[in-house]
């Protein structure tokens, strides 16, 4: 249980991060829920949030109060002064109003608009909402190491491999686990102290780049770890941990934040190559 009841979304997800792997599994299922979906614990009722997070109500309200709550309603108001008082614009809070009005389009000219606006929304959250501190002990990290290792599969692939080719191109000593013939974990063996490893992964947290990281860090490798959530699998094992937020639009995730990060980090380093 919870020493104090929290007073911010943030204090909320930190308490939920460290209580998690104490809570029953339809408690776990509804962190998650919570974690990863906050626009809809903001707009949502008791009946819509336990229908999406495939609940029964009465398992939100014990949520609740298993973090000190009286009820829903009042942990439900954290995610609403969030929305009211750190978002920085209403963008995020319109695309969710047409979603749930389902306006849909096959246009490309109106879902590019719809893709440009939620990733504009995203980017300019991404800046306020980043740990900084976290992104400098990345870079430190990552600079300090004899050759970075990158692994990310499936959608993470993207960033991944993006990572590898700027990081090459900032004078650093890169290698892409592409896992190519099926050889992860083959690959992953070459990662000795001195090292370090980016892994990209989001839920639901592909267990090829679990193995590696879980192998990395009983090395004594730092792990700068670019994830969507506190309560991912890997975020124990992380030396630096970015929690990046995507914009969703029709069920499709972008990676601009993630690429922003990408960018931010190999453009640093080649500074400091200099």
């Amino acid at each position: 249980m919870p020493s104090g009841l929290p007073k911010t979304l943030n204090e909320l997800k930190l308490v939920i991060a460290e209580q998690h792997q104490s809570l029953s599994k339809r408690l776990r299922q509804v962190a998650q829920y919570l974690v990863d979906h906050p626009n809809q614990i903001a707009f949502g009722t008791v009946a819509t949030i336990a229908k999406d997070a495939e609940v029964h109500p009465s398992t939100l309200v014990r949520f609740a109060n298993a973090f000190g709550f009286s009820g829903f309603s009042e942990m439900q108001r954290l995610f609403q002064q969030h929305l009211l008082q750190e978002s920085p614009s209403y963008t995020d809070r319109m695309r969710i109003a047409r979603e749930s009005l389902g306006e849909s389009s096959a246009d490309p000219v109106n879902l590019l608009g719809q893709f440009a606006s939620a990733n504009s929304a995203t980017l300019d959250q991404l800046v306020s909402e980043i740990d900084m501190d976290a992104l400098r002990s990345a870079e430190e990290f990552l600079l300090e190491a004899d050759t970075v290792y990158i692994i990310g599969v499936r959608r993470a692939f993207v960033v991944a491999s993006y990572f590898a080719y700027a990081l090459r191109h900032a004078e650093r000593r890169a290698f892409l686990i592409d896992s190519v013939g099926g050889l992860t974990k083959e690959q992953g063996c070459s990662i000795r102290k001195g090292d370090a490893l980016i892994a990209v992964s989001f839920h639901p947290y592909a267990s090829e780049t679990q193995e590696i990281v879980r192998d990395a860090a009983s090395k004594g490798v730092p792990i700068v770890l670019i994830t969507d959530s506190q309560l991912s699998p890997l975020a124990p094992l992380a030396s630096s941990m970015l929690i990046v937020k995507e914009a969703d639009v029709h069920g499709i995730r972008s990676l601009s934040a993630s690429l922003c990060i990408a960018q931010a980090l190999s453009v640093s380093l080649a500074n400091q190559s200099h």
